[in-house]
């Protein structure tokens, strides 16, 4: 359950808008009219993102939100404000306030904003742990895996977590770099700090320059208040830029002067401002490589690699693969509401033999797939996605290895699926028509179109007679 607190005077409309854009029971809101009333809640239970005004009837605002930094500044405070006070939830904003929004508030902006903030302090607060058997399907944030390689990850955490030096996380995309990432913070000297992390590749390159260091107001079209942008907000915590491979050239450059001098300066502004941060970049790129062919600049990558940690793709960690399914099945047990206790023998064959591209984050969205499509306790491979029911390559170690067969239709994609649950199913149309969510009489035309129904009574209920000839 999240736990929001909004510290604000107004006695009907704010806390109604949190109550419609947070609903009961998975969110609990509480409200406190002053400051004193606030900080005293944050004491005894403390929440996991606080909604500020700015303007109380005891005291100011910001006095509130200093207090609040001392208690523990792990907590996002969004700020309230209205116009004529802006510069002081600017102010709260240079100390490390997680965003400020002007009343009247809009219900959109409110939800994704505090959305973000929750997401936020759930990362900073549940610790990136280790565990060489599947956690609690409800502890999100575990690194899991005892293959070799992922032994060598552990002690690179352990040898850096300390150490207030740039690190760089490499490995390709849905490896767990954020995780790692995490654990690197939750292990070092800034663990009671603020943690933030953008993804360099999901915004605009005209929007990153000012998510990184802010804009003065007027300065582009569309810039109608200052912004503090996140090494600003991030001062004295760790920053995690995810997809730093993506980045334009024109903003490495800024990158490599905060990275020396700590100092830069807001878009469209003159004044030199001072952070301290601690920098943790990850990308799937081969940076050595982009930065020999002009596409990353070369002082940055010997800037950020330092120290390297690099993380093994899924199809590279053995029985790795096994702790992962465990968990996600218990853990989408609760999402999903499917009760699948076990995982048939050729069902995990298919799963090892996949190449994963995608990796863990792949595997997920497998297995969500295919825990909607079970019906019963055990995961047969029927219940597979399509593509994970077609033969597996003959070589599943070679890289380059199609997972389909050249010049394969949809309608190849649709037989392969028919014929693999009939076999599962015995050759009874009725539960394979209702596995496949058609009818029977679909399922029958189905048979005939693709000649499946002879081969199929044939592998399923043994040889057919072959009537005489006459």
């Amino acid at each position: 359950m999240a736990h929001l607190l909004l510290i604000d005077d107004d006695p009907a409309l704010v806390p109604r808008l949190l109550r419609r854009a947070f609903p009961t029971p998975a969110h609990q809101i509480d409200v406190a009219s002053t400051g004193a009333e606030g900080l005293r809640r944050v004491r005894t239970d403390p929440p996991d993102a606080i909604i500020l005004d700015l303007c109380l009837p005891d005291q100011s605002g910001l006095d509130v939100y200093r207090a609040i930094r001392q208690l523990d500044a792990r907590i996002p405070v969004i700020f309230t404000a209205v116009t004529k006070t802006a510069e002081g939830a600017i102010e709260a904003m240079q100390e490390g306030a997680y965003e400020y929004l002007f009343k009247p508030l809009d219900l959109l902006h409110l939800t994704r904003v505090v959305g973000e903030a929750l997401d936020v302090s759930r990362r900073m607060r549940a610790p990136a742990i280790v565990a060489e058997t599947p956690p609690d399907p409800d502890v999100h944030g575990a690194i899991i895996g005892t293959c070799p390689s992922m032994r060598e990850v552990y002690k690179a955490i352990g040898r850096v977590a300390s150490r207030s030096v740039p690190v760089l996380i490499t490995g390709e995309s849905g490896t767990g770099k954020e995780l790692v990432a995490l654990a690197i913070y939750h292990h070092g000297p800034r663990a009671r700090a603020t943690f933030l992390a953008l993804n360099c590749a999901a915004i605009p390159e005209n929007l990153l320059e000012s998510e990184l260091f802010g804009h003065e107001k007027g300065a582009f079209t569309g810039a109608d208040r200052k912004r503090i942008g996140k090494f600003e907000q991030c001062s004295g915590g760790t920053l995690f830029l995810d997809e730093i491979g993506d980045m334009p050239l024109t903003l490495q450059a800024k990158i490599l002067r905060v990275m020396q001098e700590q100092t830069f300066e807001r878009v469209g502004g003159n004044e030199t401002i001072r952070t301290d941060v601690r920098l943790i970049a990850a990308t799937h790129r081969n940076l050595k490589a982009s930065a020999t062919e002009g596409t990353f600049r070369p002082d940055l990558f010997y800037r950020l690699s330092v120290f390297t940690i690099h993380l093994p793709a899924l199809r590279d960690r053995g029985d790795d693969l096994l702790l992962f399914v465990e968990l996600y099945l218990r853990r989408f047990f609760h999402e999903l509401g499917r009760d699948v206790r076990e995982v048939s023998l050729e069902a995990l064959e298919r799963l090892r033999a996949q190449r994963w591209p995608g990796n863990i984050r792949e595997l997920q969205s497998v297995l969500k797939q295919a825990l909607l499509q079970t019906v019963g306790t055990v995961l047969l491979p029927a219940f597979l996605p399509v593509d994970l029911l077609l033969e597996p390559p003959e070589d599943p170690a070679a890289e380059t290895s199609p997972r389909f067969r050249l010049g394969m239709t949809l309608a190849d994609l649709e037989r392969a699926a028919i014929q693999h649950c009939l076999v599962h199913m015995s050759g009874n149309r009725q539960e394979t028509a209702q596995l496949l969510g058609i009818n029977t009489r679909t399922l029958v035309r189905k048979i005939r179109r693709y000649k499946l129904e002879d081969p199929l009574r044939r592998a399923v209920h043994g040889p057919a007679t072959t009537p005489a000839s006459n």
